[in-house]
């Protein structure tokens, strides 16, 4: 692990956050497309929200992590541990969170702003009051959310902060259908079908327009979308598409069986 947040790669990072900085105007030289690598994060996610960020520049240095299991396998872990970001994991797994205050305790950095940790199940009901708890108000340079269930539901509740950029699951079976699962407080993954959760790529990107956000990418696998709120970057961070998303290769060749869904719905 202590590779990963050695004095070499925080040089690294830094010095490719001042080259995206300089040099994105050049669209056709670099984008967010070919921005990815992966430190901390599940996929290349890292890399692109460190692009964003040299493109659209850094307020806070705040964060929020919702699903963050112990915060080092996660979206804001490299921030957290290589940017000096604070902010706020929160997970419903006790022995994950508990691993991930260990860790944070023990990094080797005193003067470092230590995250802060909740272990709770999140819901529509106590996601804003869990926010503000943790003393985090206002806007937020990046909220990641990952929940595997009711992601749309939370993101369209959470009123306390305006984060900057949202990462946030979609699931892609759904296609170009308009669909999102029914709220349920009480949801846990896989539920009773382990292909009716979620929300679809077009509903997460409705929820996002109704909020002020774009969509301007995700990770290479198509499902984790990437949105920009509306007054940043216009001019640099182009919209996508869902449809350029979902036509990635890597989502393509993963030959998804077709699913005839008798489940109820909503649109998004």
């Amino acid at each position: 692990m202590r590779h990963k947040y050695s004095p070499e790669i925080q040089i690294a990072l830094r010095q490719l956050f001042h080259f995206y900085h300089l040099n994105f105007p050049e669209k056709d030289k670099i984008n967010l497309a070919n921005s990815g690598f992966r430190v901390f994060s599940q996929f290349e996610e890292d890399g692109k929200i460190l692009f964003i960020l040299a493109c659209i520049g850094i307020k806070s240095y705040s964060f929020i992590e919702i699903g963050s299991d112990d915060g080092l396998n996660s979206n804001c872990a490299n921030l957290a541990l290589n940017f000096g970001f604070h902010g706020l994991f929160i997970d419903g797994n006790t022995r994950s969170v508990d691993r991930g205050k260990y860790f944070y305790q023990r990094y080797p950095i005193p003067f470092g702003h230590k995250p802060i940790f909740r272990c709770a199940k999140v819901t529509r009901e106590n996601i804003n009051e869990l926010i503000t708890a943790s003393g985090i108000k206002g806007e937020v340079d990046v909220m990641s959310l990952d929940i595997d269930g009711n992601d749309y539901w939370i993101w369209d509740a959470i009123t306390v902060v305006s984060p900057r950029m949202v990462i946030i699951e979609t699931f892609i079976n759904y296609g170009l259908q308009d669909l999102v699962v029914p709220y349920d407080p009480a949801y846990s993954f896989p539920g009773k079908h382990p292909q009716y959760h979620g929300a679809s790529p077009v509903a997460m990107v409705n929820l996002g327009k109704k909020k002020g956000y774009r969509l301007v990418g995700s990770n290479d696998l198509g499902f984790n979308f990437i949105f920009l709120r509306d007054d940043l970057g216009k001019d640099v961070i182009d919209e996508v598409s869902v449809e350029s998303i979902l036509n990635h290769p890597s989502v393509i060749h993963e030959e998804v069986d077709p699913v005839v869904y008798t489940f109820p719905f909503v649109r998004g």
